[in-house]
């Protein structure tokens, strides 16, 4: 399957119900209390109980892995969590490849969670990059936000606004 200019990665809209952070600190192990207890987060100065970044994270990792085909797709994961999601607000995934050139796909990526206190997006580099090379024709992932390229993070903790490939995120996560 190849990728050209203006492809969209089909957008992800999911709501967290108000007893989410419980269900996932039970399944995960993380009872952080600004997770659970409604009171202890604004003790602490949040707007409430938070969500797991974690759980952000999988849903960006779910409208990835659909775009790429299903789960098999996903190689290696890295994201960077900016802000924080609350239950009950909507989050919504969406990625447009800009141009693809000399084998390069350009991708706009967000993640907003509506309504909530997210300051920027949460970020699937290496996922995208790692499913998009794997497609006919192309080599590396360049990033941009508003047009401008933006330095996106590799595994080892650097920074490039140039293209990616997958051995950028060699390590990160083993394939099944």
């Amino acid at each position: 399957m190849s990728v050209q200019s203006g492809d969209e990665i089909p957008e992800l809209k999911v709501t967290p119900d108000k007893y989410l952070t419980v269900r996932y600190a039970g399944a995960s192990g993380d009872f952080n209390p600004i997770h659970i207890d409604e009171d202890f987060a604004k003790q602490v100065g949040l707007p409430g109980r938070i969500l797991h970044g974690l759980w952000t994270m999988a849903q960006v990792a779910r409208a990835q892995t659909d775009a790429g085909g299903g789960p098999h797709s996903l190689r290696r994961l890295q994201v960077q969590f900016r802000g924080m999601g609350l239950p009950e607000h909507e989050v919504t995934v969406t990625g447009t490849v800009h141009e693809v050139r000399d084998g390069v796909a350009v991708v706009g990526l967000s993640a907003p969670i509506e309504g909530s206190v997210r300051t920027d997006e949460v970020l699937a580099y290496a996922q995208l990059v790692c499913t998009l090379t794997k497609r006919s024709g192309v080599t590396g992932v360049e990033f941009t936000r508003d047009g401008r390229p933006i330095a996106v993070p590799r595994a080892d903790g650097s920074l490039s606004d140039g293209p990616l490939t997958a051995a950028d995120y060699a390590g990160l996560a083993t394939t099944r």
